[in-house]
């Protein structure tokens, strides 16, 4: 055993904090850490987290690691391709984050705070078999690693939270239909890769409080949806996809990452939170409203033939929606800063 101390701690008074053995990312098994400290360290050593992310190279998965680093938690980067991660994050700009390739996970989660999984592979592509079976196992696959690792932890290492990512599309698509958290989940493929995702997410251990966060369309500059709409619309041949009467369930990047923060900081946020704002809008009143943004019109629509040639099934995405209420983040006293997607999108492109 090592036993660790403050530079303050060999004081004639001092405190322990609420005792955890922790093995350190890459440390020996069986080597185990004491954290012995002073009372003026208290407060903000048992503020502080140390948060495990897969997925943390993505647009979201980016601004997370990035409100973590903000509020002086530490961070593991979970990944398989540490070259990009190391680019996404120069130990330059993010001094003291771990970046672990999946052999390295094991070390990371164990005696992490909480974990964010956030890993999947991006589904609006053409959808081929082979395709299809990634987008489910991508997901699926890397849930299943980290609820294993979190499980085999020895308890006084394990996590105390996993915050998982899931989508609306659990609730599958419909015109007129309104959905909650206590909705059925839908029957078509969507549904189903999101089912068997909560379904591993939900495996881990009684003892840790699991989040999942059924994420809408997210809206930012640097990614998502808008990343791929705005370069249209700037040439003058932006407009709705297909009918435009679609349900467009949407939420700004900030909010949902004050979401999770919020998820990993707070016990009442528990089982499924709809990652949502609490005013989704039809397609073609989005691109409207971006259309005004942007002073370009939003006069040239994408037929419903055009999208089915490029993307085949994957065409679903865009052509099909749903109307989703975040009522279970609403009930808990989330704040949400962008309600109207007017306001979200003039503020994505101030």
């Amino acid at each position: 055993m090592e036993l660790l101390c403050s530079p303050t701690s060999l004081s004639s008074s001092f405190a322990f904090s609420s005792a955890r053995f922790v093995h350190p990312p890459f440390s020996t098994p069986g080597t185990r850490r004491f954290m012995v400290l002073c009372s003026s360290d208290i407060s903000q050593k048992e503020n502080q987290m140390t948060v495990s992310v897969t997925g943390a190279t993505g647009f979201i998965g980016r601004r997370l690691v990035q409100r973590l680093r903000a509020d002086n938690h530490s961070i593991r980067v979970l990944t398989r391709t540490k070259s990009k991660a190391e680019h996404i994050f120069p130990a330059k700009d993010f001094p003291g984050i771990v970046i672990a390739e999946e052999p390295e996970w094991r070390n990371c989660i164990q005696g992490s705070t909480a974990v964010v999984n956030l890993a999947g592979l991006p589904i609006s592509t053409r959808w081929s078999p082979e395709i299809k079976k990634e987008i489910k196992d991508s997901r699926v696959r890397v849930t299943s690693k980290v609820v294993e690792l979190i499980n085999k932890s020895p308890v006084e290492a394990r996590p105390t939270v996993l915050v998982s990512a899931t989508a609306v599309g659990y609730y599958g698509t419909s015109e007129t239909g309104v959905f909650n958290e206590t909705s059925p989940s839908g029957n078509d493929y969507l549904s189903e890769v999101c089912r068997e995702w909560e379904a591993t997410a939900l495996k881990a251990n009684k003892d840790v409080r699991v989040a999942l966060i059924r994420i809408g369309v997210v809206l930012g500059k640097d990614g998502g949806a808008l990343a791929m709409m705005i370069p249209f619309f700037r040439m003058f041949a932006g407009g709705p996809l297909g009918s435009g009467q679609q349900w467009f369930s949407w939420i700004h990047v900030d909010d949902l990452v004050n979401l999770i923060y919020e998820a990993l900081t707070k016990p009442s946020y528990q089982g499924v939170i709809n990652g949502t704002a609490p005013n989704p809008v039809r397609l073609g009143e989005m691109c409207q409203e971006l259309g005004i943004v942007l002073g370009r019109p939003s006069w040239l629509p994408v037929p419903d033939f055009a999208l089915k040639a490029l993307l085949g099934e994957g065409s679903t995405v865009v052509l099909e929606g749903q109307k989703v209420l975040p009522v279970r983040a609403k009930e808990l006293g989330f704040e949400f800063k962008y309600k109207y997607v007017k306001d979200a999108l003039r503020a994505i492109m101030q």
